[in-house]
């Protein structure tokens, strides 16, 4: 669906656009393979000449459909649905680096990416160099160097809630001629599209805002179109010189503005699979229905949470960007003008301690690992995913011993703030 079309229109309409007779709703196509009339067919579809179906390993048409609302969403000209945010993010990485590559990613960022980026890929010849994203730009770009291939960041942090700015960091990584790649997960494409602000790839974990129901682990990728990889030829041969395993096949030749997510399915998905099932994208499709209705009422119910902490005797302090106190409301004004999101952290005087029996008297706020669906819900870092560090290691991986993360929900707000009150006053 062209993207003239206004988000709440997109996020009901766009990817699936049935013809005469066809079902009104997405189906799913539950099946692992597709028949052909002729051997010819299947193997025009292995040259990658015509578009189609073979294996629902490389592309399955439920999960097509919902790659493409993604892609129209956040304007971009294509997608890929992955089996995870950390899996979408992995991939968006491995499509433009090989081992003896080198990266650049903002320092606050998720933990599940930071050691992806800083352990594992490190243990494919991959490197990266975390730079603090509110340094200068001078100091960003000491980080980089000739083998360095792409600048990754995050719109709202997690779980710092920090925000990005997206058009430096767009001009750090195009004056060294690589991409930017920006994780949305937390703004969604309702509040941010950091295409806009000249970021060239998205990844998301679909599993938070867009399922919104703490149903559906699963990712995604959209590329914008708008690299020129061919002016940067010999630091992306993987897209530009010919892949031996497809015949020769040059992608940005042969595919153009497609070449990156082309890529991505017909060699990465092809060879690694992490493919998100066609049930799981039904699944997701549903969320991306209400998108549109439900970020709204996060931020509505964050903002007015925050500003009721703030006023609190007990509360040591509160980090959520819509608060005029907050380091980051003037960047959060220029890119999330309608909201951030519906997480935010605090801390109580007593610290440590006190988080935990504070925590312990919530009765409606549920302490679990996720973040970002319909549910407020709570989680105290230093005990739970950061456990095995030290105060003074928490520190170094800027999290305070007593920061709670509160993902406020959509149940009236009222009810939320009498269950923190009757927490606090136990």
């Amino acid at each position: 669906m062209e993207n003239k079309f206004a988000p709440e229109t997109l996020c009901v309409q766009a990817g699936w656009t049935p013809k005469n007779g066809e079902p009104r709703v997405l189906p799913i196509y539950q099946s692992t393979t597709f028949k052909y009339d002729s051997s010819e067919q299947m193997a025009r579809l292995f040259d990658l000449k015509d578009n189609g179906y073979f294996y629902t390993r490389l592309q399955n048409p439920t999960n097509d459909a919902v790659a493409s609302k993604i892609a129209a969403l956040e304007g971009g000209v294509a997608a890929m649905l992955t089996s995870s945010g950390q899996a979408a993010n992995f991939f968006a990485v491995f499509n433009i680096c090989e081992a003896g590559d080198h990266i650049v990613s903002a320092t606050s960022i998720y933990g599940g990416t930071y050691n992806l980026f800083g352990v594992t890929m490190k243990k494919m010849g991959i490197e990266c160099t975390f730079v603090d994203e509110d340094a200068s730009e001078e100091e960003i770009a000491k980080a980089f160097r000739p083998n360095t291939k792409l600048m990754f960041g995050e719109t709202l942090s997690n779980p710092g809630v920090k925000v990005l700015d997206i058009e430096k960091f767009a001009r750090i990584a195009h004056a060294h001629g690589v991409p930017l790649i920006v994780d949305n997960t937390f703004a969604t494409p309702i509040n941010c599209r950091p295409f806009e602000w000249g970021a060239d790839i998205v990844t998301h974990s679909t599993t938070k805002y867009m399922d919104g129901h703490a149903t559906n682990v699963g990712g995604c990728i959209v590329d914008s179109g708008n690299f020129d990889w061919e002016a940067h030829a010999e630091k992306f041969p993987g897209l530009c010189q010919p892949d031996e395993s497809y015949h020769g096949l040059t992608y940005t030749k042969a595919f153009g503005k497609g070449a990156f997510i082309t890529k991505a399915t017909s060699q990465l998905m092809r060879d690694l699979g992490s493919i998100q099932a066609p049930m799981n994208a039904f699944l997701l499709n549903l969320g991306l229905e209400t998108l549109h209705l439900r970020v709204p009422q996060h931020c509505r119910n964050a903002q007015t949470v925050a500003e009721w902490l703030e006023k609190q005797e007990q509360v040591a302090w509160v980090n959520y960007p819509g608060l005029k106190s907050n380091k980051y409301y003037e960047l959060g004004q220029k890119y999330l003008p309608n909201g951030s999101c519906g997480v935010l952290s605090f801390g109580l005087k007593g610290g440590r301690d006190v988080a935990i029996r504070f925590m312990d008297h919530l009765r409606m706020i549920a302490i679990v690992t996720h973040v970002a669906d319909a549910r407020t819900c709570i989680l105290h870092p230093a005990s739970h995913t950061h456990r095995q560090l030290t105060d003074e290691q928490l520190l170094e991986a800027g999290i305070a011993p007593d920061l709670m993360r509160l993902s406020i929900g959509i149940e009236n707000v009222n009810d939320i703030i009498a269950d923190l009150e009757q927490a606090m006053k136990a």
